[in-house]
């Protein structure tokens, strides 16, 4: 979750902050709202009011109208003196066919179900357990695999979440000399087919669970590199594909406890040849308190998934214990870096 940013103002007091952090969930609230009632669409068109769209919408036209102008406060929509609502950019965001998926992940982070995981925090830092678990009742991965329509935004949510860091891990990392490239727990293949769009030598397997990857044909096809990449379902649990030059994982690790990392690194140790290399791509923490998006997103692995983010040294000493030998950290243009890996 690269794009965490703070809401608090830098010019307001220490209290205003304290006050903005805590009223913060009122935002994931609205925008969130905005998202359920399809406005983004609504107005696409064109600037229209409360009363038009109260209809459409099954809302109370007044309540409506103080909602939305609520979202231009935020700086979502826009307010003339007809009291018409139009979209700013960040509004029009969250319209249905906008390419960052934003409104997906919207729907995603500030639903219901993730709210009820996030708010047992309290019960994750006082056990190291995860919320997610408490409040669904079960891993947020098998929540998502029983609930298919939460699981396509789910992926939606990673592509935006993650959106700028294909391109900086394509260019960062020099992927020529590969000749095919198996991209595990891939999803439906963004960071692959970026990665396949820059280079026209490798070939790609994606590979994932089976409802992970059933919309991949389809964003594969619009990516255009859909006769360069065969997808194979399957967990990697259980087995790795063999037969690739570099392996990449692309926020997975970060995702799992040390023994259930171990068991992926070992399946992927097991396929790889003698010159194989294994790609982490991941948020590399500081050592330092040096401020980094990844110190946010690792209180998200342990109140969800129960996994955590590791600074260059806990990725070494990780990789070590799975006969594996960290070469090198590649830094990207983005809050990701490519940890690289042999066979020890």
């Amino acid at each position: 979750m690269s794009d965490v940013q703070s809401p608090v103002a830098e010019a307001a007091p220490p209290h205003a902050q304290m006050i903005q952090m805590a009223m913060a969930h009122w935002v994931s609230r609205i925008v969130y709202l905005a998202a359920k009632l399809n406005l983004a669409d609504r107005l696409a068109g064109g600037p229209r009011s409360a009363d038009e769209l109260a209809g459409p919408t099954g809302t109370h036209a007044p309540s409506l109208y103080r909602f939305m102008r609520t979202l231009s406060n935020l700086g979502v929509l826009t307010e003339d003196a007809q009291h018409r609502f139009g979209l700013t950019p960040i509004g029009a965001s969250l319209k249905s066919d906008a390419p960052e998926r934003t409104k997906n992940a919207v729907l995603t982070v500030a639903s219901d179900w993730w709210h009820r995981g996030f708010g047992e925090l309290e019960h994750s830092v006082r056990t190291g357990e995860s919320g997610f678990v408490k409040a669904l009742g079960m891993p947020i991965f098998d929540f998502l695999e029983k609930n298919p329509e939460e699981a396509s935004r789910f992926s939606d949510t990673m592509v935006c979440f993650h959106g700028m860091e294909p391109a900086a891990v394509a260019a960062a990392y020099d992927f020529s000399s590969v000749g095919t490239l198996i991209d595990v727990g891939g999803a439906t293949g963004h960071l692959l087919a970026t990665i396949l769009q820059r280079y026209p030598t490798p070939r790609g397997i994606l590979y994932d669970l089976p409802h992970v990857v059933r919309d991949a044909p389809a964003f594969l096809k619009m990516s255009g590199v859909a006769d360069r990449i065969q997808i194979q379902a399957g967990s990697f649990f259980d087995n790795v594909p063999s037969g690739g030059d570099a392996y990449l994982l692309s926020h997975i690790i970060h995702d799992w406890s040390e023994e259930q990392c171990l068991t992926i690194l070992g399946n992927c140790k097991r396929a790889m040849g003698p010159k194989s290399r294994l790609l982490l791509v991941e948020m590399v923490l500081p050592e330092d308190d040096t401020p980094h998006p990844g110190k946010m997103l690792d209180l998200m692995m342990l109140v969800g998934p129960g996994g955590m983010e590791r600074t260059e040294k806990g990725y070494g000493e990780l990789l070590a214990k799975a006969g594996l030998k960290l070469t090198r950290v590649v830094p990207t243009a983005s809050p990701v870096s490519v940890v690289e890996s042999v066979l020890a």
